[in-house]
């Protein structure tokens, strides 16, 4: 039983990087969680985290047996769940990892509610545009635009298509004219989002006809939300997923230009590790998320959302 206990230790200081953290996670003292630590790498002969007075980091020692323990651990959790009542009524902290837009539209938005039915599960929800290692970053969930995983256990749950847009503030507009066809975006000021697939290359359909344009930004960014801001000052025209622009042309902040050319449609996925059995917390949060996105976004959105 100790063993598991040092495994234990182990695993939360790796995953929320604290010692003191993961003593408080695990309800010990840190001089406790401190000799089962040191008890782990005496038996094991070797040094698993280095500390300095600044921070801590795993060696290469460590990382090999964070990836082994961390299933391990998973699996006796998921033994457990099966034979308790977590499974009724799932317990302990869900970490949730999606791009900064999609947190603030739809996750946190649902949270009273999921709440509400699950008083006993907290959210964690980190925010990252690129995609955290599951096992290192210690993530339950993740939302992401990519069809397929390079790693095989990993699970894709496909939430659905949306439609991106073009767009831009009417002061833009009104100084630098509209485009009217893909080709005349090559002389305006260009908004990208520079983790899309081939960022500086728009591939524009109308009926049978296809345009790629190349395009050079006026300002590039990894976050949707720093874009936004910048087509709402008037910099340039923006290409943006519908669901984080629909409420600035709605409001008359943002025009849509080239409406009657398509971009290619963007793909959501909920991604989440393949286990013998999927963590209730991991079900349920799943299951209420493409739900509240089925009910709660506005027509024309979303194609094919999961049901």
């Amino acid at each position: 039983m100790d063993r598991l206990l040092q495994l234990e230790v182990f695993s939360k200081t790796a995953e929320l990087g604290s010692l003191s953290k993961a003593a408080e996670t695990l309800r010990m003292s840190n001089a406790a969680a401190s000799r089962h630590l040191s008890a782990l790498e005496e038996r094991l002969a070797v040094r698993l985290i280095e500390r300095n007075t600044r921070r801590q980091w795993l060696t290469e020692a460590g990382q090999e047996l964070l990836q082994r323990c961390s299933t391990l651990l998973n699996e006796l959790a998921e033994a457990e769940d099966a034979v308790s009542d977590r499974a009724l009524s799932p317990k302990g902290m869900l970490r949730v990892t999606s791009s900064l837009s999609f947190a603030m539209i739809y996750l946190a938005p649902m949270l009273p509610a999921f709440r509400a039915l699950y008083p006993n599960l907290s959210v964690q929800i980190i925010s990252a545009n690129r995609y955290p290692d599951f096992i290192e970053a210690g993530i339950d969930v993740a939302i992401r635009t990519r069809e397929h995983e390079p790693d095989s256990n990993i699970i894709v749950r496909r939430i659905g298509q949306m439609h991106r847009v073009l767009a831009a503030a009417p002061t833009y507009l009104e100084k630098h004219g509209r485009p009217e066809h893909p080709a005349d975006l090559a002389r305006h000021n260009m908004l990208i989002y520079n983790l899309a697939n081939d960022p500086y290359s728009l591939r524009l359909s109308k009926g049978s006809t296809t345009q790629t344009v190349r395009i050079a930004p006026t300002l590039d960014s990894n976050d949707g939300q720093i874009i936004c801001g910048a087509a709402r000052a008037g910099l340039g025209i923006l290409i943006q997923p519908l669901y984080i622009v629909q409420g600035d042309i709605a409001a008359g902040r943002l025009v849509p230009v080239l409406r009657d050319w398509q971009l290619p449609l963007l793909t959501m996925n909920i991604a989440y590790q393949n286990r013998v059995r999927l963590p209730a917390k991991i079900r349920v949060f799943s299951d209420f998320l493409v739900s509240h996105i089925r009910e709660h976004s506005e027509p024309g959105i979303w194609i094919d959302a999961a049901k």
